[in-house]
């Protein structure tokens, strides 16, 4: 356990600590929140290719729902279904499991961040800074001169949740009806219901106590990813039409 954990600092948890430094360093009047935003935005930039692929793949999914569900209809063996599905989406060259990618993407940068904001702002934690990476001796975390990002801030927390709400409502914009698919079309419309109120709500919830930087990370990275959501529903409405 202790190896998988200094093979994670050293992979994910230094690097991006050492950037943070950095660009805290080069920002003028070394603001610790510009230098988060910074940071996201590069992360962000990036994992665009992959993210995007993986939107455009939800995406097309989505797209997809109605056929599927006269697929589940059709075909009531589990096996025989299960090789129909199979079929339609190697025929639409589609990825039932690339909903998830952006979510596994987001979760070792979220443990690394909690892990810099945790302990990064402590002056012992600059002996961990790269040779080339000049130490400023001391890490303000204030933001703005208002938000100490090192604490938690309710504020943030909540505009983490807003931002959350926004990006699942564009990713299940003008979704296709499902029409008298039953139980199924019952239940993914749960799952979307979930996503767009449960998620934020469960955002503002553990943002709530933790260091407000990681609350201005995601707001940032939703508001990103808002972005690159507006562009591929744009993209398959323009298809369309």
């Amino acid at each position: 356990m202790e190896l998988i954990i200094t093979i994670f600092n050293e992979s994910l948890t230094r690097p991006v600590f050492n950037l943070l430094v950095w660009i805290y360093n080069i920002i003028p009047g070394q603001d610790f929140g510009i230098a988060i935003i910074a940071v996201t935005v590069l992360l962000r930039v990036a994992l665009y290719p992959l993210s995007n692929k993986a939107l455009k793949a939800q995406r097309a999914l989505q797209e997809l729902q109605p056929k599927i569900k006269e697929i589940q209809k059709k075909f009531k063996n589990r096996e025989e279904q299960a090789k129909a599905m199979m079929e339609f989406y190697k025929e639409h060259k589609v990825n039932p499991f690339s909903g998830c990618l952006p979510l596994l993407i987001q979760l070792p940068l979220l443990i690394a961040l909690y892990r810099v904001f945790l302990t990064g702002l402590n002056p012992d934690s600059l002996e961990s800074l790269y040779s080339f990476v000049q130490s400023p001796g001391v890490l303000d975390p204030m933001f703005l001169g208002l938000v100490n990002l090192a604490q938690p801030s309710h504020a943030l927390a909540i505009l983490a949740g807003v931002s959350q709400f926004l990006q699942a409502k564009t990713a299940f914009a003008k979704m296709p009806s499902m029409g008298a698919a039953g139980k199924g079309a019952d239940f993914s419309k749960s799952m979307q219901q979930s996503m767009i109120y449960m998620m934020p709500l469960f955002m503002v919830f553990i943002a709530w106590n933790l260091p407000a930087g990681l609350a201005l990370y995601w707001v940032v990275t939703m508001l990103f990813s808002l972005g690159q959501q507006l562009v591929v529903n744009k993209t398959f409405s323009s298809n369309k039409a």
